[in-house]
């Protein structure tokens, strides 16, 4: 499946952030138990890593308008954008694991 995907795999090429871990949040947050729970909690998670960076750009500008356009820190946090993506990803998974342990919509219990 990885081949048709990509179009070629490589052990060089496989990115476990990619392939591994953001599938697992992607289940964890919706609820393990529950199909339409993980298929919720995969959009959910694809819509918060494709909106990070618009996100996180928008939070840096507004935070540091008042700063100058060529100052080192503003840069810096400019140039570090694609980082928020993890950041944002690891705060979402431990809200979640915080206070919805089960995940969104978690597995409903039969009673016998």
């Amino acid at each position: 499946m990885m081949v048709t995907y990509d179009g070629l795999f490589t052990p060089g090429s496989y990115r476990p952030m990619r392939y591994t871990f953001l599938i697992w949040v992607m289940v964890i947050v919706g609820g393990s138990g529950n199909n339409f729970g993980a298929i919720l909690g995969g959009f959910a998670v694809w819509f918060l890593w494709i909106e990070a960076a618009p996100i996180a750009l928008f939070l840096i500008n507004f935070l540091t308008s008042g700063l100058e356009e060529t100052n080192a820190f503003r840069v810096h946090l400019i140039n570090s954008i694609p980082y928020f993506r993890y950041l944002m990803m690891g705060i979402g998974l431990l809200l979640i694991m915080r206070y919805r342990p089960r995940g969104i919509l978690p597995e409903k219990i039969k009673h016998v």
